[in-house]
């Protein structure tokens, strides 16, 4: 069992030398991205809806949080480094995409309402929701505060969160100028006609942010 280990313990690190060589020799070694506004360039990026989601977290009975995940979002963000008051950022969150570790939660969340009554949450057939930027307000070197419009469930509120830069470069995979950041913000879903379970489920939400755009 011993000679066993050793056996694949040395091909393990001769692999882990083999695909340090080929970083090395592709000049991809490290982090592409890195957290310098320098490498941002002005212009139109859109979402990568591969790497672009929204979080979402509730207190449940007072005895722990509850996590889900809103996925394929995508959307725009016009940016000139030299003149942050200027970016314009637009995206979209399929509601429908919404994930959580309980299939029979997730199926409550998509559940149309019963009898023709409304549903508990965002029924079988929920619109996108949209985030329109109105104004972006840089607070550190590399955070702002978004300001905007949240249209979810029918409904349109102003919302704030605050973004955080947390890297700009090549996007080795598709080649394209990439910029990253997370975000992060706290909203009232009974604002949004969702208010099944309050106050045992929290009315408020916490939402993280993380998002990836590739230059156009």
């Amino acid at each position: 069992m011993r000679k066993i280990n050793f056996t694949l313990a040395g091909i393990a690190g001769a692999a882990l030398l083999s695909f340090s060589a080929v970083q090395a020799q592709n000049g991809t070694s490290g982090q592409p991205g890195k957290a310098d506004a320098t490498l941002i360039s002005a212009g139109t990026y859109a979402a990568d809806p591969n790497h672009t989601l929204v979080g979402w977290r509730v207190n449940h009975f007072g005895f722990s949080d509850y996590f889900g995940i809103f996925g394929d979002v995508s959307g725009t963000l016009k940016i000139d480094p030299a003149d942050l008051a200027t970016a314009q950022l637009e995206v979209v969150v399929p509601v429908s995409s919404v994930t959580t570790a309980s299939q029979e939660l997730t199926s409550h969340l998509l559940r149309p309402g019963k009898d023709g009554a409304a549903a508990d949450f965002f029924g079988a057939t929920p619109a996108d929701a949209i985030f329109k930027s109105t104004q972006v307000r840089q607070t550190d070197s590399n955070e702002a505060l978004v300001t905007g419009m949240l249209t979810l469930n029918g409904v349109t509120k102003p919302v704030s969160f605050m973004a955080q830069f947390t890297g700009a470069g090549t996007n080795p995979m598709t080649q394209k100028a990439t910029i990253g950041f997370k975000g992060w913000a706290r909203i009232k879903r009974s604002d949004f006609n969702v208010s099944y379970g309050i106050p045992m489920v929290t009315d408020t939400v916490d939402l993280d942010i993380t998002a990836a755009f590739e230059k156009q």
